[in-house]
């Protein structure tokens, strides 16, 4: 390459329009993956059913489902293929991820069978399903923690965090369906279904923080609909049910249903979010793309956008500047009513323009980190005491609200203790 102006701010425009390819590639990758975690959560619940019925409910919807998930698990393994093969962008915390979500991919024709022979009960199915969902996450995750763009960060924050929401709810539906099926109330059930519910709060909060207009409008009819308040109503007769009591097994098609029309209003939310994204993506190529043809425009660009403070050193220096003027800065081809602007003003802007996009930018990985955190001591816990993920994060919960401390800061200080052990 020629070391020359021209040929340099193309280089650089070309760069630029391969790392937003890259990312408009990673937005398909995600939008895969989530499609593959939403047929896992029909399939997983409608498996919970037909175990705990002894195989009397949901069978044929059951074989349906997992013709779906075969469907989608088949382009998702193109997408995944297709990263590998072009991976210079992909980090290796990713790249494992690949060999995880296919190791469990890989077993699940495995455990199908297993679930046929009714060789596992409602609980374990559920189990084996949610595990695979969780790398499936993790790899949002990290595509998210990955994300330069600030608009693009947000985007994937507030999906990440609703289709983490959205996991909760779908291992909801098939807990609640699994107790109903069974015709008989149970402790440890019903309480794990207090703690999905607070799971999911935590979450969708945090959705709804990132979430913009019309997501989040869309967003506030879902918690207004009729199927909400009947999984409201449901929820109760679970939770307030004493250990051992009888429940009508036909109730597990109303709480299905209802879980169904509330998860499905969520997928569609789901598809909002990665179509934004896409279409951030789409926008911003366009933009470079248009900027690649026209170098004598990128060069022009260059000169009139000088390093910050070249353009106050010229007028300072200027001796046909009166001196009372050299600190006033009128942007290029300005005319008509419009007043010459302070520098101070302009720099003011500036700043403040900068300040919001880093503001938004450090909150979308605040969420992040905060979240790795609470995984990182939950799991600490677990291998610590022996205890189930659900224990662990009760447990971290309970701690949090006995000392009025945010759960981040209880996790924190796990995760200090053990460093000290």
């Amino acid at each position: 390459m020629s070391l020359s102006v021209p040929s340099i701010v193309l280089t650089a425009k070309q760069r630029e329009i391969e790392e937003l390819n890259r990312v408009m590639a990673r937005s398909l990758l995600v939008g895969a993956t989530g499609h593959m975690i939403h047929v896992l959560q029909s399939e997983r619940g409608a498996s919970s059913i037909f175990l705990a019925s002894s195989g009397q409910r949901f069978e044929d919807t059951r074989r349906e489902l997992v013709s779906d998930s075969e469907a989608v698990e088949r382009q998702l393994r193109n997408l995944i293929e297709a990263e590998l093969e072009d991976s210079s962008f992909a980090n290796a915390k990713i790249i494992s991820l690949f060999a995880w979500v296919l190791l469990g991919l890989d077993a699940l024709p495995d455990l199908r069978k297993r679930i046929d022979k009714h060789e596992l009960t409602g609980s374990e199915a559920i189990a084996a399903f949610s595990r695979l969902i969780a790398g499936l996450i993790s790899l949002i995750f990290e595509v998210a923690d990955a994300a330069i763009d600030p608009d693009i960060s947000q985007l994937l924050v507030a999906l990440f965090n609703l289709v983490q929401g959205k996991e909760f709810a779908g291992q909801e539906r098939a807990v609640g369906a699994m107790v109903f099926a069974s015709g008989t109330c149970s402790e440890l059930p019903c309480e794990r279904i207090l703690h999905l519910v607070d799971a999911q709060d935590h979450h969708f909060r945090i959705f709804s923080k990132f979430a913009k207009a019309p997501i989040a409008a869309h967003w506030e009819d879902i918690q207004n609909a009729p199927y909400v308040a009947e999984l409201r109503n449901l929820r109760r007769l679970l939770t307030s049910s004493t250990i051992d009591t009888a429940l009508d097994p036909d109730l597990s098609d109303t709480w299905f249903q209802c879980c169904t029309d509330r998860i499905t209003s969520l997928w569609e939310l789901q598809c909002e979010l990665i179509d934004s994204l896409q279409q951030r993506c789409t926008t911003l190529i366009a933009e470079a793309e248009r900027g690649l043809l026209d170098s004598e425009g990128l060069i022009k660009a260059l000169r009139d956008n000088p390093p910050a403070g070249a353009g106050l050193v010229d007028r300072f220096f200027d001796p046909a500047l009166p001196v009372e003027q050299s600190l006033t800065f009128v942007a290029p081809g300005e005319t008509g009513q419009r007043q010459a602007q302070s520098v101070i003003e302009l720099l003011q802007a500036q700043s403040r323009r900068l300040a919001n996009m880093e503001s938004e930018l450090s909150s979308a990985r605040r969420a992040l980190n905060e979240r790795k955190t609470i995984e990182r001591a939950k799991g600490i816990l677990m291998a610590r005491f022996s205890l189930s993920e659900d224990e662990a994060y009760k447990r971290m919960r309970t701690t949090s609200m006995q000392q009025n401390r945010r759960l981040v800061d209880v996790a924190e200080s796990v995760l200090s203790l053990n460093e000290l052990s």
